[in-house]
């Protein structure tokens, strides 16, 4: 690799990022879903009867971002909304049975995009990777919230 890492680090972390979301969109098509409604799916299954508003929190999305997701994703009948039972304002989200098979597909092929990316990498590499990429992401958690911290003491004694 030529340059520095201070002149390459963001621009390939930035570039590998859009490789993998095209790359991930165009092999979606093939079950006739997105990569944002593969995502909504994911999470809706990891924890089902959250409420809509919590998972567009926890996905970082606009509220009518998600709930267009969610609209195709209940026309196509792989989720539904149920009211909450103490907030008639609230739907939590469940996935329907026609959904299982489809993550199932899915499951297999992120399987499929991993291998594909981590082609010629030895799985000790690959785990050492993962592992330091986790250390990036909390440097990088963590200089957020410090300087949140700092903004909100610059403007309360500033």
């Amino acid at each position: 690799m030529r340059g520095s890492v201070d002149m390459n680090f963001l621009f390939s972390l930035g570039e590998l990022s859009r490789l993998v979301r095209a790359y991930a969109d165009k092999q979606a098509a093939r079950y006739g879903i997105t990569r944002a409604q593969w995502a909504v799916l994911a999470k809706v299954e990891r924890s089902e009867g959250m409420k809509q508003s919590e998972l567009a929190e926890l996905m970082e999305m606009q509220p009518i971002t998600l709930t267009r997701l969610i609209d195709k994703l209940c026309d196509n009948g792989w989720i539904e909304r149920r009211g909450d039972e103490t907030d008639r304002r609230v739907n939590r989200l469940y996935l329907k049975k026609a959904a299982r098979p489809l993550l199932g597909k899915l499951a297999g092929l992120r399987s499929e995009l991993t291998a594909t990316a981590l082609e010629g990498i030895s799985p000790q590499d690959a785990h050492r990777m993962l592992a330091q990429l986790e250390l990036i992401k909390d440097n990088v958690r963590s200089a957020i919230q410090t300087t949140e911290q700092e903004h909100v003491k610059e403007q309360h004694y500033g």
